[in-house]
């Protein structure tokens, strides 16, 4: 893992200019009248948690001033690129800055993460507020916080770019550091999880410290044809002897790749390498100073020595591979969000998501080590063409820091449960299946189409491969059994894909195409709430049961075949396990009693954000009844209600007119 982990000292030595005093006394007056975000204050608490980093020891001579404050005409961004590239200070967060690199290539990702048109130093309507924006379990997140940044004397003491006047890395890691809780929690982490979280894409880590020659030679091409689109970063995880100041444990980006020529005629291909310490740090044959420029004539030696900035080296393919241990890259981002496959080029613009749960006792069935392995959480996903197939399953901590709106803990608190937290070992499985009834004893046992080839402790893995048209089954799973967490399951194909869960009481038992494929009508929308000594009475098993919400509704007299889907709205928290029941309202009109059986259910209750089941229901009037199955579970939900309705096909001669472009209503006013 990239980690950055270094000494206070080591941290002094990055920055070269650790004053020896507090603030000045020539500062000028902290600005007035400005936002000033409560919920990440400017105190030792928004830098350090459990204080076990050299970080905690300079926490009391640091202080908090805003880009005014800290240069005469401070701008979010430097007017040429190159500038952008970030310095790391003293805090050990090179993984995450590193990971930036991805916003150079895209102007697009950057507004997505930094939204444009935020009020700045330079506009009237300035209030020291800004907002960022993170990928976050599935979702974009929003992050506000005020521009007050820490600093040693006069200058900001963390992130900086190489246009010290322009501020928007430093105010990007304030906002991740917010949504981790303190910029201690920064301290060590991936490049791979930063990259995800500042794309909303897909990762992969390329390690080629035992690779073959002729696979080192395919990652150079490939990198070759990316290095414009993608962000690109090595690690060094091991130090080796003559390597100069690489750092064990520590994250540099690849900034360009290029093409050079000796004086004899000879090919060779250099990498540029940054440092994010921002000095330089390589003592190769390629560094500064190193011998082999000689190799070159006077004007190409020096077009590559003019092309690097504080903290770049150039490295030769071979010296790259022997002192670096892998390289992480990013598949691009383009517009729509949309997502570019590094290996084909396909538009990955199909994606399917799902949240779901391992849950002791229930379904957290381990390995295929395990005799209860098919316990495990299981999922339909259905390919409806030949396409290119991403599976990512990504986990997610019991509990994250940096959610004030969902989590109500201490701050202290939430520090220490996550830091206690770590990922569990993950793995994923896929089986082509033939029809959607099956032994899953026997097809379990075959060899899956993909896998993962070990269980992995990596916040989010992905599998890469090319389906046919049909069914698939995924079963995603922990390395040991009854390992509790939650999960997000993502299927991002060139082609057309459905996603769903498969409940222990399968739904749809037949095995006619027409159930699925038949038109379905929404004939009623329900929304409603469980609240605590209220309406959230928990499941049958429970005297409580009565206190849940009933809903009636009418099944119509051309119909029978009735689809029930319940949603809970509860993305932010792991899911609660949820089920229905269907009871017939007796002839007479009277309301029908929750004692009597009733003639649909959609149980055992299951962790999911939607479960569903069709059902053939008789034309009448009922009741629906849906439960958590504890008691005392709050949380939003909605019921749809669809019938199937028998409609011939139209058939029509009409032609494909040409797109058509959306015209917005701001645009348009405009």
């Amino acid at each position: 893992m990239p980690l950055a982990r270094r000494t206070a000292a080591s941290c002094c030595m990055v920055l070269g200019w650790l004053p020896c005093h507090g603030v000045s006394d020539n500062m000028p007056p902290p600005a007035t009248g400005l936002f000033v975000d409560p919920e990440f204050p400017a105190c030792v608490s928004s830098l350090v948690g459990r204080g076990n980093t050299p970080l905690s020891p300079l926490c009391d001579r640091i202080t908090w001033l805003r880009p005014q404050e800290i240069c005469a005409r401070p701008h979010l961004f430097p007017q040429i690129r190159r500038d952008a590239l970030g310095k790391q200070g003293i805090l050990g967060d090179c993984w995450f800055i590193c990971a930036c690199a991805a916003l150079h290539k895209s102007p697009a990702l950057l507004h997505q993460v930094f939204p444009a048109e935020q009020c700045t130093w330079e506009d009237q309507g300035y209030t020291g507020r800004f907002i960022c924006r993170f990928w976050r379990f599935g979702h974009w997140v929003e992050v506000s916080i005020d521009d007050l940044l820490p600093c040693l004397g006069h200058k900001l003491c963390f992130s900086h770019c190489q246009d010290q006047d322009a501020f928007w890395l430093p105010l990007l890691e304030k906002a991740y550091a917010k949504l981790h809780g303190c910029y201690e929690a920064l301290w060590a982490g991936q490049v791979a999880d930063a990259l995800v979280d500042l794309t909303g894409g897909l990762v992969e880590r390329w390690s080629f410290e035992y690779a073959e020659e002729n696979f080192k030679e395919e990652l150079v091409s490939r990198m070759l044809d990316l290095k414009e689109r993608c962000a690109m970063s090595c690690s060094v995880l091991h130090s080796k002897e003559g390597s100069g100041d690489l750092g064990q444990f520590h994250a540099f980006t690849i900034t360009d790749i290029q093409h050079g020529l000796t004086k004899d005629g000879q090919s060779l291909l250099l990498f540029r390498v940054h440092n994010p310490w921002g000095r330089s740090c390589w003592d190769g044959s390629w560094g500064k100073s190193g011998d082999n420029w000689k190799l070159m004539d006077q004007t190409e030696s020096a077009r590559f020595l003019s092309q690097i900035q504080d903290g770049e080296f150039w490295v030769e393919k071979e010296e790259f591979f022997k002192e670096f241990n892998e390289v992480i890259v990013s598949f691009p981002v383009i517009e729509n969000d949309h997502i570019e496959s590094i290996w084909t080029g396909s538009l990955l613009s199909h994606t399917q998501q799902i949240y779901g749960s391992w849950i002791k006792g229930q379904n957290a069935g381990g390995s295929r080590n395990n005799p209860s392995f098919p316990d495990n959480p299981k999922f339909w996903l259905r390919v409806k063409e030949q396409s290119e197939v991403y599976l990512t399953l990504m986990q997610r901590p019991r509990i994250e820091m940096g959610t004030p709106k969902n989590i109500h803990l201490n701050r202290n608190v939430q520090r220490e449960i996550s830091n206690s937290t770590f990922p569990n070992a993950v793995g994923l499985h896929i089986w082509k299946v033939e029809k959607r009834r099956f032994n899953l004893q026997k097809i379990i046992s075959t060899p899956p189409v993909t896998g993962t080839s070990s269980h992995t402790y990596d916040r989010q893995l992905h599998l890469q491969c090319e389906l046919s048209p049909g069914y698939h089954l995924l079963i995603p799973s922990t390395f040991l059994r009854d390992t509790e967490g939650d999960f997000l399951l993502r299927v991002l194909s060139s082609g057309p894909i459905t996603l769903s869960e498969i409940t222990s009481n399968q739904p749809v038992d037949r095995t006619d195409e027409d159930v699925l494929s038949g038109v379905w009508e929404t004939i009623l929308e329900l929304k409603g709430q469980w609240k605590k000594s209220n309406s959230a009475g928990g499941s049958r098993n429970f005297p409580s049961y009565h206190l849940n919400p009933i809903f009636p509704f009418c099944v119509p007299t051309n119909s029978q075949l009735v689809k029930v889907t319940l949603h809970q709205h509860n993305q932010e928290n792991p899911c609660h396990a949820i089920g229905f029941h269907v009871y017939l309202v007796p002839a007479d009109g009277c309301h029908s009693s929750l004692s009597q059986e009733p003639c649909a259910s959609c149980i055992p209750h299951s962790h999911s954000l939607e479960v569903s089941k069709i059902c053939n229901l008789a034309p009448g009037q009922y009741t629906i009844v849906p439960s958590t199955y504890l008691p005392e579970q709050e949380c939003k939900f909605s019921i749809i209600i669809s019938i199937k309705t028998e409609r011939k096909p139209i058939k029509s001669e009409e032609t494909l007119g040409q797109i058509l472009k959306e015209v917005s209503v701001i645009s348009l006013m405009k």
